[in-house]
């Protein structure tokens, strides 16, 4: 019986990269395992993508399939499926690690690999100031460490492991034999020894787990989520891997008077109607100290007024914002006699000068 295009099996063109080939295989893998997949011809399906993957995944078996087809494997001592490549001594390990992480229905990676411990969220409210100007905070963690009284070995009394011989791994045949996968020891879980009694501190995990409080530094210029990386104080790594990372994401509060965009402060200043038309010099708060600012004689609703470098510094860049001065002319609702009076005298004055009147005129 004639085989399938190895290509075909596996859904992929002739040009395919190698990581194209595994994803595809992955795919399929993942679709067909027989702890998976209980449909009709799943496990032949199976056997025939591990087949493709093992040849098309190898350089030098992909090289000769493409230029001999099947009939490159007739002389290699058949495979369970017939004539062909042997696929026995193949290693499918990595990629069953990888596709079911590592001790799914048997067919597990290598689970004595170290791994770095998975990573924490914290979230921590500041208030405008302490996350403009930076500061320090505590914070309470888990913080796990090698066990004290058995040294991080889970136990006392090692010995090698009689299932692993101290390996770790041991290889374990699918599919009558067709096929290898290297797994973790069940026995040692991947350690290489047993021990003659558990230990009764940590329960044969090897570390301890305690509440601890760490002070961090908050760096000035910090904004509405943004995150803060502190190393290795998160879960602690499998197998002897790093301790995995705290994150701290900041959410901060509103200021009274000071309004953010990014690196930059705005300040709305309220301005009399006289102040607006005589000009005035007015005191003003900044992030770093009262600044005297004069305003122009003749200003007008929403001027803008800058000043450099009065911002927030910017905690990628480091680059310094400015502030700016929005001027709101306050329109008074009621008025004394003496000031309707002078405001009757201001009602005389002609715009007739005004550019914007003249434009007005030509349609009058």
């Amino acid at each position: 019986m004639n085989k399938k295009d190895y290509y075909e099996v596996l859904g992929v063109p002739k040009t395919a990269t190698e990581a194209e080939i595994k994803s595809a295989f992955r795919k399929l893998a993942k679709q067909h395992h027989p702890d998976v997949s209980k449909e009709a011809g799943s496990e032949e399906k199976f056997k025939e993508a591990q087949e493709a993957y093992a040849v098309l995944s190898d350089e030098s078996k992909r090289k000769q399939y493409d230029q001999y087809g099947h009939a490159a494997f007739n002389n290699n001592g058949g495979s369970s499926q017939g004539a062909g490549y042997d696929f026995s001594g193949f290693d499918f390990s990595d990629i069953f690690g990888d596709l079911f992480g590592g001790g799914f229905g048997g067919f597990g990676g290598n689970s004595s690999r170290t791994r770095k411990g998975n990573d924490s969220l914290i979230r921590m409210s500041l208030t405008f100031e302490e996350a403009v100007n930076g500061c320090k905070k505590s914070i309470e963690i888990n913080e796990t460490k090698t066990c004290p009284d058995c040294n991080g070995q889970g136990g006392h009394g090692a010995k090698t492991c009689p299932d692993c011989r101290g390996a770790g791994q041991i290889n374990q045949s699918i599919f009558g034999g067709a096929f290898v996968s290297r797994t973790t020891c069940p026995r040692c879980s991947g350690k290489g020894k047993v021990f003659e009694s558990k230990c009764s501190t940590c329960f044969g995990k090897g570390t301890v787990t305690k509440k601890s409080t760490k002070e961090v530094k908050v760096p000035a210029g910090v904004d509405n989520g943004n995150r803060l990386k502190v190393s290795g104080v998160g879960e602690v790594g499998y197998n002897g891997g790093p301790n995995g990372d705290i994150y701290i994401e900041f959410s901060v509060k509103e200021h009274p008077i000071f309004k953010r965009e990014d690196s930059d402060i705005y300040l709305i200043l309220p301005l009399t109607i006289t102040e607006a038309v005589l000009g005035t010099k007015k005191e003003i708060p900044t992030l770093s100290g009262n600044v005297v600012i004069s305003i122009p004689a003749g200003s007008s609703n929403n001027d803008k007024h800058r000043l450099k470098g009065k911002g927030i510094v910017d905690v990628q860049t480091k680059r310094v914002g400015d502030m700016y001065v929005i001027l709101n002319v306050h329109i008074p609702k009621k008025l004394s006699k003496e000031q309707k009076v002078l405001f009757e005298n201001l009602s005389k004055t002609k715009l007739d000068d005004s550019l914007e009147f003249e434009k007005i005129k030509k349609y009058l």
